[in-house]
């Protein structure tokens, strides 16, 4: 999973047929990497002071860049912070190739590592994201210092009855049997149905901040790959969850030789927050932060509770 290519990187620019803006909050910056057979778009928060040590941020299923918007800023006084749009999410188009397996996803980080020479980084990955940094920090120590897993999503024997429509995405068909059944609803429909899934509780999202979330939804729905860019990564989950051996997501936790924070939240509908404690084990040497109020994105419900036990992680292990 090396590479050695280089990038081309311009400012990103949605396309024509994206008429909706991407929202960029006061002090990032959006830029698209440019690789054989892959876009990838990277939103950018500077560090506050040169030569602060890179950070690399990796969203969840059906999540964007847009998801580490604030807890970037908490940390951009000691790391340089990136966040990537994975393939096919947020304004990263899908890869040319159709791999939207845990593997296809990490290895399309681990192409945007290597062509900019940004490793090794303090890694960051949330659900799906969590999953693919896990893959990452296994297969490719050299390109992880920390690793800051929120929620990630590894196997469970038993899934909680709410994980199992995100799960029963990844059967043929199914998605485009959703399109059809829920194409009435509003995005604030949508949006709420997400957010009450998401978050420990709802309520702590702000007017503006569930306007923000309208907006990007409005976007993502015009976009005509979107149905199948989540079927997709939906599979990609399941399957990972079936490998055995050296490949199985268990098995590559225990390989992982970064310094580890694991976050979980007890209000948690998507991973369970039972797995805290099989994780804490698999993770050699791991912290454990468990929140009792948080849902499944405790880095945008508590980003200062989360960018604290980040914080003290870096200082630790290879802050600047």
């Amino acid at each position: 999973m090396s590479s050695t290519e280089l990038p081309e990187t311009r400012t990103a620019a949605p396309p024509a047929s994206r008429n909706r803006p991407v929202r960029v909050a006061d002090g990032e910056e959006l830029r698209t990497v440019t690789l054989p057979g892959l876009d990838l778009t990277v939103r950018s928060r500077p560090g506050t002071r040169p030569g602060l040590p890179p950070a690399l941020y990796v969203h969840g299923l059906g999540g964007s860049s847009q998801n580490w918007s604030a807890l970037m800023p908490l940390l951009a006084d000691v790391v340089d912070g990136e966040a990537v749009d994975l393939p096919g999410f947020g304004v990263s188009p899908p890869p040319e190739d159709g791999d939207y397996s845990v593997t296809g996803h990490a290895r399309a980080v681990i192409r945007l590592l290597d062509s900019e020479g940004r490793g090794p980084v303090h890694l960051f990955g949330n659900s799906l994201g969590g999953a693919v940094a896990t893959r990452v920090a296994a297969v490719r120590p050299d390109l992880v210092r920390t690793l800051t897993l929120v929620s990630p999503a590894l196997p469970e024997l038993r899934a909680q009855r709410t994980a199992w429509p995100t799960a029963l995405l990844a059967l043929p068909g199914v998605s485009s049997f959703f399109a059809r059944l829920t194409r009435d609803w509003t995005a604030e429909q949508r949006v709420r149905g997400v957010m009450a899934l998401c978050y420990g509780d709802p309520g702590r999202v702000t007017d503006e901040g569930f306007l923000h979330a309208v907006e990007e939804m409005e976007r993502r729905l015009e976009l005509p790959y979107f149905w199948d860019a989540m079927a997709r990564s939906s599979r990609g989950i399941v399957d990972a969850y079936t490998l055995g051996g050296q490949h199985g997501l268990w098995r590559q936790a225990e390989r992982v030789l970064a310094p580890t924070l694991l976050v979980y939240g007890a209000r948690d509908r998507l991973v369970s927050f039972r797995m805290a404690r099989r994780a804490a084990i698999a993770f050699r040497g791991s912290r454990l932060l468990t929140l009792p109020d948080a849902g499944h994105v405790a880095m945008m419900e508590y980003p200062e509770t989360v960018a604290q036990a980040a914080r003290e992680l870096i200082a630790d292990h290879g802050g600047s």
